[in-house]
């Protein structure tokens, strides 16, 4: 059977806003909002990337006015956080593994669906990191928590290196999902490591 490219990216994106619905949600639960705000943070912060993408691009209907099952998508995955979060031992630390995952799944599809929409590769790369981070800006502004792309540890730099190897991967033509699978796991170790080790990028900003 031929592989199937254009569901593999459309999975990924289903993903995608799965996992940012949740990362949303589980604020939500820190803000101990009722399931209605759950559903709409989840809401937001899932499909929040992906609308400021089509918006640029001209894409319009954006996605999920075109499929609403990406909205019907983000709604499930709000409620049943809603039931799982008071069980969770840390929200703080399932959200940020949440965002970390839903970073490096969104800036590849980001990049794809821009390239899809015949992008120069430059425009492709941006959007693949707009994607990724601007659901997560729109959960902290809503919910008025710190911004976590002010974060110290690397952040935007993951989605851009993750967009890179998905873009660079496509260019030179790899096996069928070697550049959706390269580019995710690039910009998610890349986030782990920064989480797990704090690491940063040099700063003249920063006091140490």
């Amino acid at each position: 059977m031929a592989f199937d490219f254009t569901a593999a990216v459309n999975l990924m994106g289903l993903a995608a806003v799965a996992v940012f619905s949740v990362s949303g949600a589980l604020d939500a639960a820190r803000h101990k909002m009722d399931i209605l705000g759950f559903m709409l943070i989840g809401t937001a912060t899932g499909i929040g990337g992906g609308t400021l993408r089509d918006v640029l691009l001209g894409k319009m209907p954006v996605f999920w006015i075109r499929e609403p099952v990406w909205i019907v998508v983000c709604l499930v995955a709000a409620a049943l956080t809603y039931f799982i979060a008071p069980r969770l031992a840390s929200l703080t630390r399932a959200l940020v593994w949440m965002d970390a995952v839903g970073l490096a799944l969104f800036a590849v599809v980001g990049t794809e669906v821009a390239l899809n929409f015949e992008a120069p590769a430059l425009i492709a790369v941006c959007m693949g990191v707009m994607t990724a981070t601007f659901g997560g800006i729109a959960r902290d502004v809503l919910c008025g928590s710190n911004l976590t792309l002010m974060n110290e540890e690397l952040y935007i730099t993951t989605a851009l290196a993750g967009a890179c190897t998905y873009l660079l991967l496509n260019t030179v033509n790899a096996p069928a999902n070697y550049d959706l699978i390269g580019g995710f796991l690039v910009a998610f170790v890349l986030r782990a490591l920064a989480i797990k080790y704090n690491i940063k990028l040099p700063n003249a900003y920063r006091k140490e």
